[in-house]
């Protein structure tokens, strides 16, 4: 059941719809000829076809747009009585039609264009402020560092020297040469190590390795399943160093009071917070790396929401300094595993570059460009690798995984692998097992400890996290967190070459949230249309449209009507752009 005061479509909440979804029938004069003209003919030239485009129009743009059917009651809010009620069998096709929301552009581009300007707004509110930011962020430092990951082997690069082209999407530069070398290096698989071809930008080969069998895959997809675990140790590490060079510039640190049982507890932190806001790119060798924002902003105890002017003395030199320092010396080792017993290192490549961020002036990287760089990578994912595909099982994993086969493929293989074994290592004695003692006196609780599986941090017995999760799943018997498998995120994720981390994501205080901007836009909605809810003089609902809707299937019935509606969409945005030209003109 959902509630909700619009008339019929909600705006998109989700990230769309299952792949495999049942749809209704086709009626009879659906399937009385193949031709799809025929078929888009016989649509609009039916009566009810105006009242189907208005339907639709919601999700028109959308390709794969999800179907829900159901009952739309009208209650009177104050006692709940039933007002009205409606059947969306009474609507055109039976159902109620919803953009799929998908924040891929290879997969939905209309929903994953709303998705991009979303993030744009995001981003950049937390540079100049706006929708309740307050506009002296624009003044505070803030940096645009990028993180690489490491060479897992030698693959076939571009590399331009120095650009003269004036767009750099649009470059037609001269690159140097692969990989030229005098010596003509050939690898114990018999590969020469060598390329000099001047790869264009469109080369299929580039990203590839010289030598797939040199190649270290098993590295490289574990590096992308950890690299959500490096990120949160450099935020740490970053915030470590700016914390030392507060009290290097003897910025006095501020109080922290907290009450707990009626004992109360006071820490001294310094009165300097970091804002973080980063998106993951993923490279043409299949490994994603990170573009982030941090901000310095200051903090008050007495007012910890409140986003606040770092205190004087603090620049953007000092967190370049701290990005740096954190990039060269966070470093940790995974969980043992059969292919490699001591487990694989996890660090940060050696190009780390960063650049500060200024706002309207005249400085390396501007607002507006940082906001829309990591906006437009906000909806891809690995189409720059040539792989595209929909979560894997085991019935579709042959299709794309291969040790023998292509660069990807063997990525593939190597997720499906090492996700695929039963961690038999004894199990780490539990602070259980001992007598508890101070400074541990709350009865249930235990020394902090790190759980093998999710890395969270807790004081409990047992992780909350995993254990919410086996209480998920009741078919299935739990295993104790210690024996579980670490790596059993790559089989989930093999699909993404190994990474499962969010493709745009940021610290609670850095900026305004997705969900906020979905709300405004609803309340936009509202205020153009009167809708079947009514108000008060106080502007208080009388009457709310409660929706008792499930899903019943994803997609247009037809091709034809998926013509007709991404046509009438596209007309409908064609006509609103001449408007605007129009109204631009005159105001010249």
């Amino acid at each position: 059941m959902t509630l909700s005061t619009l008339p019929v479509a909600p705006e998109p909440t989700g990230s769309g719809a299952p792949t495999c979804a049942d749809t209704p029938a086709v009626p009879a004069w659906y399937r009385t000829s193949t031709d799809l003209a025929r078929q888009a003919v016989a649509r609009a030239t039916r009566d009810d076809y105006p009242a189907w485009l208005s339907h639709v129009r919601p999700a028109a743009d959308c390709t794969r747009p999800v179907q829900l059917a159901g009952m739309l009651a009208t209650v009177e809010a104050a006692t709940g009585r039933l007002l009205a009620a409606r059947s969306t069998a009474d609507m055109p096709d039976g159902v109620i039609y919803k953009p799929c929301g998908n924040r891929r552009a290879a997969v939905c581009p209309a929903c994953s264009q709303r998705y991009q300007n979303d993030a744009y707004q995001v981003v950049r509110t937390g540079l100049i402020g706006g929708k309740g930011v307050p506009e002296q962020v624009a003044h505070h430092p803030a940096v645009f560092p990028t993180f690489t990951a490491p060479s897992f082997g030698q693959v076939h690069t571009r590399a331009v020297r120095r650009h003269t082209c004036t767009r750099r999407k649009d470059c037609d530069c001269r690159p140097e040469p692969c990989h030229a070398r005098r010596d003509l290096t050939v690898c114990p698989h018999g590969t020469r190590l060598a390329c000099f071809a001047r790869h264009d930008a469109e080369d299929r080969r580039l990203g590839t390795p010289l030598c797939l069998d040199c190649y270290d895959h098993d590295a490289q997809v574990v590096w992308n399943h950890a690299a959500g675990e490096l990120w949160r140790r450099t935020t740490i590490a970053i915030t470590r160093r700016i914390h030392a060079r507060s009290r290097q510039l003897g910025i006095p640190d501020v109080p922290v009071i907290s009450e707990n049982r009626g004992k109360t507890r006071v820490r001294w932190v310094p009165p300097v917070r970091l804002s973080f806001g980063k998106a993951a790119e993923m490279q043409r060798r299949g490994v994603a790396h990170f573009h982030a924002i941090i901000r310095l902003d200051g903090f008050d105890p007495d007012q910890p929401d409140t986003v606040l002017a770092p205190p004087p003395g603090l620049d953007a030199a000092d967190l370049v300094d701290a990005i740096d320092h954190a990039a060269a010396t966070v470093t940790f080792t995974t969980a043992p595993h059969p292919a490699r017993p001591g487990g694989w290192p996890i660090a940060w490549g050696e190009q780390i570059l960063t650049k500060v961020i200024t706002v309207a002036g005249q400085g390396e990287v501007t607002d507006g460009q940082v906001a829309a760089y990591l906006a437009k990578y906000a909806t891809k994912a690995t189409e720059i690798t040539g792989h595209t595909s929909s979560r894997l099982t085991t019935e579709t994993v042959d299709l794309y995984a291969n040790p023998d086969g292509t660069h990807t493929e063997r990525l593939i293989d190597a997720c499906w692998r090492l996700g695929n074994f039963r961690h038999d290592s004894t199990p780490p004695a539990r602070w259980t097992d001992q007598p508890l003692r101070e400074p541990f006196p709350v009865a249930g609780f235990v020394p902090a400890w790190t759980c093998p599986t999710c890395h969270t941090r807790t004081r409990y017995p047992a992780c909350p996290t995993c254990t919410a999760t086996d209480l998920a799943t009741p078919g299935e018997q739990a295993e104790p967190p210690a024996r579980r498998n670490p790596y059993a995120r790559l089989r989930r994720w093999a699909h993404m070459l190994g990474f499962g981390g969010h493709f745009l994501t940021k610290s609670r205080r850095y900026s305004i949230t997705f969900a906020l901007l979905r709300d405004q836009r609803v309340e936009f909605r509202r205020a153009q249309s009167a809708g079947p809810e009514q108000t008060d003089t106080a502007g208080t609902p009388t009457t709310l449209v409660v929706n008792f809707l499930e899903f019943v299937g994803a997609g247009w019935r037809t091709p034809a009507d998926a013509m007709l509606a991404t046509t009438s969409a596209a007309m409908a945005r064609e006509h609103q752009n001449a408007a605007r030209d129009y109204l631009t003109t005159l105001a010249a």
